[in-house]
Order: C-alpha cells, then structure tokens, then sequence
C-alpha cells in the first residue's frame, strides 16, 4: 500500500524476528539501513515513500516475506496481510488511518 511505510520501521530492537530470519549479508545490509531514528535511510518520511523502492533488497519485499519464514504456499498471502496489520499497528495504531486504508485495500482484492 502506498503512503504507508510501517514496514520501514527498521529498528532491531523493535523488530529482532526480522534480524533472525536473515543470513549474515543481509544482516549486515539491514543494519546499515536503519537511520538514527529507527526509520530505513531510503525511507522518505514526509513524503512517505521508498526512494530505492526498485531496487529495494530482497527483504523488504512482501512476496517474499512468507517464503523465507517457510509458512506454506496456500498460507503466504494470509501470513503477509496478519504481518502488514501487525507491523501498522504497532506504528500507526490500530484506528490509524493507515491501518482503515489497508483493510479497504485488502477488501477490494
């Protein structure tokens, strides 16, 4: 969903289950992503975008996130909307205008 960037929130101390499901390298690369605020350094947070959103890494890309936590095929989309939600709530709120955007989206799909 566009605008919305909780996914972003890199800070491991806020998200370790993120550290632990990548290899060495990509640890390394996630580390030096995130800027002193916890944000990622490519994540522009007034205009609430991804400015290397196509050549993001491979971890920051939802199709991805089941397979590499080895949840089933027929599971992978249930999993990444149960991750969105989560993640918007912990940033946003539960009633934050982000997570009702992200419903709609899901809805309308």
């Amino acid at each position: 969903m566009s605008g919305c960037g909780a996914c972003c929130r890199l800070d491991p101390e806020r998200r370790p289950e993120a550290l632990e499901a990548l290899d060495a390298d990509e640890r390394t690369l996630y580390l030096s992503m995130v800027g002193p605020d916890g944000w990622c350094r490519h994540y522009d947070t007034g205009g609430r975008r991804c400015r290397i959103y196509a050549d993001r890494p491979a971890f920051c890309r939802v199709e991805g996130l089941a397979v590499r936590f080895g949840i089933p095929a027929v599971e992978r989309d249930a999993f990444a909307i149960a991750c969105c939600q989560q993640q918007i709530r912990v940033e946003y709120g539960g009633r934050s205008v982000e997570r009702s955007r992200f419903d709609r989206s899901i809805r309308r799909s």
